[in-house]
C-alpha cells in the first residue's frame, strides 16, 4: 500500500487551518480542518486500520494546506471546500442542492408564496431549507388558509379574462386582481405569513384576536366569523404541535445517528414551545466519522444554507459544547448562539425524540435500500435468463435519438450499472451526418432519418472505446465511461434501428456485447437472429428494468434536444431584434417564461415588460410580425 511519504508530512504547517488531500488526477477526496494541521494529518496516518485509512490512505497523492487564524475559521473554510469540490470521503448531505423552500416575492406589489428549490433572488424572502416536498406544501395549504395570499402566476395578479378565480369564491384568495383588497391590506397577510414561518406564533395569535374582536365591536359580524374562524385554525394547528411548556422559547434540537457509510440527522424545530418542524437529512459518511465529527459538520452545512440561527442548539453529549462551532454559528447569526447538550428536563427529552426518530430513519433506509438491491438482483437474473446471456449484464448503455423535422438531431448514452443508473456516465452526442439527409416517408412527407443517426452514434461510440483502449488513465483525454465495454446495449426503437445497431456495433458484438431494442408499442423485445420479438410479461421485473433504462435514455435525449431548440430559437429571432442585446433578452425571458411566449405576446404586453421603453417594444413587435414568426 503506497503511502503519503513521511517526511513530506511533517514539512506541513503547525498552525490552524485547513488540508485537502487530492489522489493521483488531482481530485480534492477529502477536506479537513484542524488546529494543527500537522498533527491532524499525521492522526490519518497513525491508525491505518480504520476503513478510513484502508480506503483513503492509497489514494492520497497530494496535500495542500491553508493557514487561517483562529479554528472557527478553519470551520467555515472547510465547508466551503466541501461545498465546492464534495469530496468523497468527507461527510456530505445528499443531494442539497434539491431541498425545497418558501419563497416570496417580496419585489412584487401583491407577493406570491411558493414552493421552489432555489434560492438565488434577493429580493424576496426564503424559508427552509426543508426536507420533505409533501409537508412544504402541507404548510403551504394551511397557510392559504389562514391568510389568503394569491397562488395566481406571474407578476401581476389576476387572469387575462379579468374575473376573480375559483380561490376568491371559496375565501381562499382576497382577490386583489379586482381590487377587492388593497396593497396594505394584502401586505398585513404577507407579514402574517413571514410571521408564522419566523415562529413568532404568539404575536399571530394575539394579532387575530384582536382583528376579530375589533370586529365584533364595529358589529362587522361576517368579519369577526372569519377572524375566529383564522383563529380557530391556527390554535388546532398549534395545539398538535405543541411538545414544550412556555417557557422553552426558540431552539433547535439536533442529533445524529450513523450507520456503516451513512448518516441520519434529524433537527426539531421549537419555536414558542411549539414543534414549528421536524426535519429529517441523509448524509454520506464512506470515511466512517464519529457521532461528534457527523454532527458538526452537518450544522454547519444545515446553517450554511438555513434562513435563520436559533439562540440555542441543543446536540448530543458527543459533541459537547463546541464553541469553535458556536463562534462559527454567532458570525452566521450576529448574535450570540449557545451550543449545549441537553441534560435533563424537556429539552433532554426533546432530544430524545430526535435521536430515536434518527435511528428509526436509518433502520429504514437500510431496509429500503436492501430491498432496492433485491429487486435490481432479480431483475438482472431476469435478463440474463430471458435474453440467453453468458453472464450477468451489470453494465447495460441505452441509446435514444431526439430530433424535430431533422433539426437539432441529438442522442442520449445512458448507463445503469448494477441495475441502478450511474449519471456520471451518461454521455450526449449531436448528430452531424442526419439533417440535410432525410429519409421519405409514406405519402411524400419528409422526416429524419433514424437509422442513419442512430448508427452513426452507435459507430461513434464504438470508436471511442478503441480510441480509450490506447489512453492512459491518468491522461487528461481519458474517459472511464467510453473506456468500460457495457454487457448489454439496448437501442429505442424496432427492427430498424436494431439493424443500424448491428452495423455499427460489429465490433463490441465479437466481444461478446449482446445488443437488442426496445419498441415501445407493445414493448417489444427485437433480438438479433430472431424473427420474432420477445414478449415479457409487464409484471416482470426485468421489462420493468428494460423500460427504466429506455425511459431515462428518451428523457435524457429530449431534454438536451429541448435546449439546443431553445437557444437555436433565441438566437435566430431575439439575437436579430434591433436593440435588443442580452440584458433585454433575459428581461423579455425572465417576463414571458419561454421564447415561444415572447413569440405569441402581444404589444400591449411588449409594452408591459419592465425595462423595456414603449418605442422598443414595439418595434420589437413590428419586427417579429414582419418576419412573419
Amino acid at each position: 500500500m503506497a503511502v503519503y511519504p513521511a517526511d513530506r508530512r511533517r514539512e506541513l504547517p503547525d498552525e490552524p487551518g485547513v488540508y485537502l488531500f487530492r489522489d493521483e488526477r488531482g481530485r480534492v477526496i477529502y477536506v479537513g480542518k484542524a488546529i494543527s494541521i500537522r498533527k491532524r494529518v499525521a492522526s490519518h496516518f497513525s491508525n491505518p486500520s480504520t476503513r478510513a485509512g484502508r480506503d483513503l490512505l492509497p489514494m492520497i497523492d497530494q496535500i495542500e494546506a491553508l493557514v487561517v487564524h483562529t479554528e472557527s475559521e478553519a470551520l467555515l473554510v472547510e465547508q466551503n471546500f466541501i461545498k465546492q469540490y464534495r469530496p468523497r470521503f468527507n461527510i456530505r448531505l445528499r443531494d442539497d442542492k434539491s431541498y425545497p423552500y418558501i419563497a416570496i416575492s417580496l419585489d412584487e406589489e401583491f407577493p406570491r408564496v411558493y414552493f421552489t428549490r432555489e434560492r438565488h433572488r434577493r429580493d424576496r424572502a426564503y424559508f427552509g431549507p426543508y426536507s420533505n416536498a409533501k409537508r412544504v406544501r402541507a404548510t403551504l395549504e394551511v397557510l392559504g388558509k389562514v391568510f389568503m395570499f394569491r397562488t395566481c402566476d406571474g407578476p401581476e395578479p389576476g387572469r387575462r379574462s379579468g374575473s376573480p378565480c375559483l380561490d376568491f369564491h371559496i375565501r381562499r384568495c382576497e382577490a386583489p386582481c379586482i381590487g377587492n383588497v388593497d396593497r396594505a391590506g394584502y401586505r398585513r397577510a404577507i407579514d402574517g405569513v413571514i410571521a408564522f414561518l419566523s415562529g413568532r406564533y404568539r404575536e399571530i395569535e394575539r394579532e387575530l384576536e384582536h382583528e376579530m374582536l375589533a370586529a365584533a365591536a364595529e358589529q362587522r359580524f361576517e368579519d369577526a366569523a372569519r377572524e375566529r374562524n383564522r383563529l380557530r385554525a391556527v390554535r388546532s394547528l398549534l395545539e398538535r404541535q405543541r411538545v414544550a411548556h412556555e417557557g422553552d422559547g426558540s431552539l433547535d434540537a439536533i442529533a445524529v445517528a450513523a450507520a456503516e457509510g451513512e448518516a441520519n440527522a434529524q433537527v426539531f424545530q421549537i419555536r414558542d414551545g411549539v414543534l414549528a418542524d421536524r426535519q429529517s437529512f441523509y448524509l454520506d459518511n464512506a470515511a466512517g466519522s464519529e457521532l461528534g465529527e457527523i454532527a458538526e459538520a452537518f450544522i454547519l452545512q444545515y446553517y450554511a444554507s438555513a434562513i435563520s440561527v436559533p439562540p440555542l442548539v441543543v446536540v448530543q453529549r458527543e459533541l459537547g459544547s463546541a464553541p469553535a462551532l458556536a463562534q462559527a454559528l454567532s458570525a452566521r447569526r450576529g448574535a450570540a448562539v449557545e451550543i449545549r447538550a441537553a441534560e435533563r428536563g424537556d429539552k433532554r427529552r426533546i432530544l430524545e425524540l430526535a435521536e430515536r426518530n434518527a435511528r428509526l430513519a436509518i433502520d429504514q433506509e437500510r431496509l429500503r435500500s436492501e430491498r432496492r438491491r433485491q429487486q435490481r438482483v432479480e431483475a438482472l437474473d431476469g435478463l440474463q435468463r430471458e435474453l440467453g446471456l453468458d453472464s450477468v449484464p451489470m453494465r447495460i448503455e441505452c441509446f435514444d435519438i431526439s430530433t424535430l423535422m431533422g433539426t437539432n438531431t441529438v442522442a442520449s448514452m445512458v448507463v445503469f450499472e448494477g441495475g441502478a443508473p450511474k449519471r456520471s456516465d451518461y454521455r450526449r452526442f449531436r448528430v452531424f451526418t442526419v439533417g440535410d439527409a432525410a429519409a421519405e416517408l409514406d405519402g411524400g412527407d419528409w422526416g429524419p432519418d433514424d437509422f442513419a443517426a442512430m448508427e452513426e452514434v452507435l459507430g461513434r461510440r464504438s470508436a471511442q472505446w478503441e480510441h480509450q483502449r490506447d489512453v492512459s488513465p491518468h491522461d487528461r483525454d481519458y474517459d472511464p465511461s467510453f473506456a468500460a465495454l457495457p454487457n448489454l446495449v439496448v437501442i429505442d426503437g424496432g427492427k430498424g434501428q436494431l439493424a443500424a445497431g448491428l452495423r455499427a456495433l460489429r465490433g463490441f458484438r465479437e466481444r461478446g456485447v449482446t445488443v437488442i431494442s426496445l419498441a415501445k408499442r407493445i414493448e417489444e423485445v427485437f433480438i438479433p437472429g430472431r424473427a420474432a420479438p420477445l414478449l415479457l410479461a409487464h409484471e416482470t421485473p426485468e421489462l420493468q428494468l428494460l423500460q427504466r433504462v429506455r425511459d431515462e435514455a428518451h428523457r435524457f435525449a429530449i431534454t438536451h434536444h429541448r435546449a439546443r431548440r431553445d437557444r437555436a430559437l433565441t438566437a435566430s429571432v431575439l439575437d436579430d431584434l434591433p436593440g435588443v442585446g442580452p440584458a433585454r433578452k433575459r428581461a423579455l425571458l425572465a417576463h414571458f417564461g419561454s421564447p415561444d411566449a415572447v413569440l405569441a405576446a402581444s404589444r400591449e404586453e411588449l409594452e408591459s415588460v419592465p425595462g423595456l421603453p414603449g418605442k422598443l417594444a414595439r418595434d420589437v413587435y413590428r419586427e417579429l410580425h414582419k418576419a412573419g414568426v
